[in-house]
């Protein structure tokens, strides 16, 4: 049995560059964080040659091509696995806000079944083979900053190049710059789960009217790397957290809607001194720069529920292991 543990990723700021339609006309960047929610997976192997695969439906099927779950399907086929094995998956958040729960998925099995077959793969590669399978073969219309997220884990700056290279950068910060990005940031439900891939699609339509804004959320992450590099963890990053968002939700409509807004100036008018949707847009998570002795007052305020996170260092890793 082997059980890996893959985390899931908060965007602060250049979310929306990582899209081919956009990053081809130059480069695209994210500055991002992993945090202690996570995705599970687990692996076995079976007794017959039946293929069980258990998420929120469990399928049990006999051949890799009537599996319904398509990430499972063709990963298991990516590996070169055909029988004989169960897939369970459990998740600390729902899916559908913001987090990158679907990459996080991929990147958590591929790791699995890698390890299954006895074959180690690097961060980079595994993060290139789960983009390679989500956008590529089932051509969800998605970025790359999520997957790469959940395989290096930790705060970093990410470049998708026109030619397809991804590098990243760690922000290597310190432990006390690290106990205050968990501090000030706060994350709160808006009770709105929805699916990425419409809002994506109309964004990457939207793309060539839009290269002004984005690029200005490109360069935001190289100026945020910068900053956090050089002056650590400030309230220059709240402002810029706002900034982004301002710019993020012009690109188009369905990023945001008339309850986000409200529940956006609410924070602001009660200590936060910046924030954004995580995610593509249209629901999920708020997250929020606030000082703490404002915290209080905040979600008094926005009356939502609160998860409390941690930032990360580590991201998918084989946390079970055993060949009996």
């Amino acid at each position: 049995m082997i059980i890996t543990r893959t985390p899931f990723r908060i965007s602060f700021v250049g979310g929306g560059t990582d899209l081919s339609s956009y990053y081809r006309t130059g480069y695209g960047a994210v500055v991002s964080a992993t945090i202690d929610k996570y995705m599970y997976i687990t692996v076995n192997k079976r007794f017959d040659d039946s293929i069980r695969v258990s998420y929120s439906t469990t399928e049990i099927v006999e051949s890799v091509d009537d599996i319904k779950h398509d990430i499972v399907r063709e990963a298991l086929k990516m590996t070169g696995i055909t029988k004989g094995i169960e897939i369970t998956s459990i998740s600390d958040i729902p899916a559908g806000t913001g987090l990158g729960s679907s990459s996080s998925f991929a990147v958590g099995l591929l790791n699995a079944l890698y390890i299954y077959k006895g074959q180690q793969r690097s961060a980079h590669e595994l993060a290139e083979k789960a983009c390679k399978l989500e956008i590529e073969v089932l051509g969800h219309p998605i970025g790359k900053q999520d997957q790469f997220a959940a395989a290096y884990g930790g705060v970093n700056y990410y470049q998708f190049n026109g030619d397809e290279s991804v590098t990243y950068r760690p922000m290597n910060l310190s432990t006390a710059d690290l106990e205050r990005m968990n501090g000030k940031l706060s994350m709160w439900y808006t009770g709105i789960n929805r699916s990425a891939d419409d809002i994506l699609v109309q964004q990457n339509k939207d793309t060539s009217g839009k290269l002004d804004v984005l690029d200005f959320m490109r360069d935001q992450a190289g100026i945020m790397a910068d900053n956090l590099a050089e002056n650590g963890f400030s309230e220059s990053f709240g402002n810029m957290l706002h900034e982004g968002w301002l710019k993020k939700k012009s690109i188009t409509s369905s990023i945001s809607n008339g309850r986000i807004d409200e529940l956006y100036q609410t924070a602001i008018r009660n200590g936060a001194k910046g924030g954004k949707l995580l995610g593509a847009g249209g629901g999920g998570f708020l997250l929020f720069y606030c000082d703490a002795d404002k915290h209080d007052d905040l979600g008094k305020a926005l009356g939502l529920k609160e998860m409390l996170f941690r930032i990360t260092n580590h991201g998918s890793r084989v946390v079970f292991f055993s060949e009996g």
